[in-house]
């Protein structure tokens, strides 16, 4: 049976004959879901791969040795980082259904804690790079289904903020991608600003510095001035601006809608206010 052909039968299964299954073929199962999960497949990729990782989550069918097993792979260099840095290739679809696997893996071990510790704190340190390294930044395509590499890293990073484990300190790495993310020579259209500003506001739930995230602003603004200074009114800048803009517009309303942050609201509003030049 290859791998399309079991988690098809799957699927069919009810919770007994899928407890069952994964006593006998667990191992295998999950082996081949790795294998594939960069599949350009977006059948076999997305709604039976992804999907079943979810299935076996939620309904407990993991032992902690294949949770720990799948957290260890999906976050090394061939996984998560697999050839990070690239602009447009497939590997984008290993690296963003790692994320999203990750992101699932976390939120289940956020209740049961009991992933390695040491594993865990090694994850943490580079959290930011992500975000920070992923260039190709294309939403749908054709013939290949979803890549959405930075909506899912930013999935990543707002749930990792919300790990009880996670540490605080921490946070500016992820805050320095988050910087970035909007010069990456492109404007999102697949909804990555809501995305996005989840980072914020998994945060703020921490109780995260307000007084550091307003300085994380005014840091995203200073980019545009630093960058016309260096390179001035080229394509780039226009990007960037506009991107940038709609991420900080989005969060704004955000904070607004939820009562929340609102010295941290008066500075994003002046910010874009500003570059909008609004009452000019």
């Amino acid at each position: 049976m290859n791998i399309k052909e079991a988690l098809q039968s799957f699927s069919t299964m009810t919770l007994p004959a899928r407890q069952e299954f994964m006593l006998k073929e667990g191992d295998w199962l999950l082996q081949e879901m790795l294998n594939h999960i960069g599949s350009t497949d977006a059948q076999l990729r997305d709604q039976l791969i992804y999907r079943t990782f979810m299935d076996l989550l939620s309904d407990n069918l993991l032992s902690t040795q294949q949770l720990q097993f799948l957290f260890d792979t999906a976050t090394d260099e061939n996984f998560l980082y697999l050839h990070i840095g690239e602009d447009i290739s497939d590997n984008v679809f290993t690296r963003s259904f790692s994320a999203l696997l990750v992101a699932n893996i976390l939120a289940k071990d956020a209740e049961l804690l009991i992933l390695d510790d040491d594993c865990l704190q090694t994850f943490f340190q580079k959290i930011g790079r992500y975000l920070l390294l992923e260039k190709d930044t294309r939403g749908h395509v054709q013939d290949k289904g979803w890549a959405h590499s930075i909506a899912h890293g930013a999935d990543l990073a707002a749930i990792t903020i919300k790990h009880p484990k996670f540490d605080l300190q921490h946070a500016p790495l992820i805050l320095h991608a988050l910087k970035l993310v909007t010069w990456k020579n492109t404007v999102y259209v697949n909804d990555e600003e809501e995305r996005l500003v989840n980072i914020i506001e998994a945060l703020l739930v921490r109780n995260y510095s307000e007084e550091a995230l307003i300085e994380f602003t005014e840091q995203v603004f200073d980019k545009f001035e630093m960058h016309l200074i260096t390179q001035g009114y080229n394509e780039s800048f226009f990007s960037g601006r506009t991107c940038t803009l709609n991420l900080m517009k989005t969060l704004y309303f955000a904070l607004k809608m939820n009562n929340r942050a609102p010295k941290l609201q008066n500075a994003i509003y002046g910010q874009v206010a500003k570059w909008l030049k609004l009452g000019a």
